[in-house]
């Protein structure tokens, strides 16, 4: 069992991390020190097969936190974002500055979606949609959000909670703890559960990190299931370090948490497409090179592919 987390009104990280209050908002707001990224870095989008016949395990980046896992008879989709911005609004929040490696309409059959919470740039409702139209796809979701997506008509939803398992075709899902928060607004802070989700296949054990900041989950999750053989680890949004920590980990962070969980081969994740703190876009990866991560932590490029044997 996983440490209790919900207190009968609210989640919340064992321990007592997460996110900063109003009054540390306010400071970074007015002390902010934005570095510049470049407006528009060009991508060419690449054409993931229809199907894969070997039992490797092909990874595609797409964007942000948004991976294509494909293998004989299971493809997976990790927080779906195709939209211009991660915002409420068409006209205003975080741009990309990257657009999507793989076209919309080049997916292959989508057959599980994993949504980690209910923050914009990973639960993009356009997106969504456009993903249920096509049919075929049940979407995963931590515990309190079904309600959510259902109200947008998007289904086959099903919700887990820390510790819980779902199969679905190919694979057995399993939701792990996350160090983050939820909310859409002003007042559903916390009401709905953040996650991470352990995926267990054919292939082997593959970790999606998704939103979460450095903490003891890491080997709880390694107790729990052993070492993966690929891990989707998140390496960007942490400047500055006095605010961002709690939810989001920094390059040498990431590196550490590859390094307990045993992971054969790690993926960097939560960056490069939407500037979403105060270092630059291109600066998450820049920094993990320079910090020495191992050939077996890739930085793919949006559209990159990993085939892991």
């Amino acid at each position: 069992m996983f440490p209790a987390h919900y207190n009968g009104r609210r989640f919340f990280n064992p321990g007592g991390s997460g996110p900063r209050g109003f009054l540390s908002v306010l400071k970074w707001m007015l002390t902010r020190r934005r570095e510049p990224s470049p407006e528009f870095i060009p991508v060419e989008p690449s054409a993931p097969p229809h199907s894969v016949d070997s039992p490797s395990l092909l990874v595609t980046l797409v964007n942000h936190s948004t991976v294509l896992l494909q293998q004989p008879g299971c493809h997976i989709l990790t927080d779906p974002i195709w939209s211009e911005r991660c915002s409420p609004f068409s006209f205003i929040g975080p741009r990309r500055h990257r657009l999507p490696g793989v076209e919309f309409d080049r997916l292959p059959t989508i057959h599980t979606v994993l949504l980690s919470h209910n923050h914009y740039d990973h639960l993009d409702l356009s997106t969504l949609r456009r993903l249920s139209a096509r049919g075929g796809a049940i979407f995963v979701v931590p515990l309190g959000l079904a309600p959510f997506l259902e109200s947008h008509g998007i289904t086959p939803v099903r919700q887990l909670d820390w510790g819980e398992s779902l199969a679905v075709s190919g694979a057995t899902i399993h939701a792990v703890p996350a160090f983050h928060f939820s909310g859409r607004g002003a007042f559903d802070r916390d009401k709905t559960l953040w996650c991470g989700y352990m995926i267990e296949s054919a292939f082997g054990k593959v970790y999606f990190a998704a939103d979460t900041g450095f903490g003891p989950h890491f080997g709880w999750i390694r107790d729990r299931f052993g070492a993966p053989r690929a891990a989707l680890l998140p390496i960007g949004a942490y400047e500055p370090g006095w605010f961002m920590s709690p939810v989001h980990m920094n390059p040498e962070e990431a590196l550490a948490a590859h390094r307990i969980l045993g992971a054969q081969t790690s993926i960097a994740i939560h960056h490069g497409t939407f500037q979403l703190a105060d270092e630059s876009v291109d600066a998450p990866g820049r920094r993990l090179r320079a910090c020495g991560a191992p050939e077996s932590f890739l930085i793919l490029d949006n559209g990159g592919h990993a085939l892991l044997t």
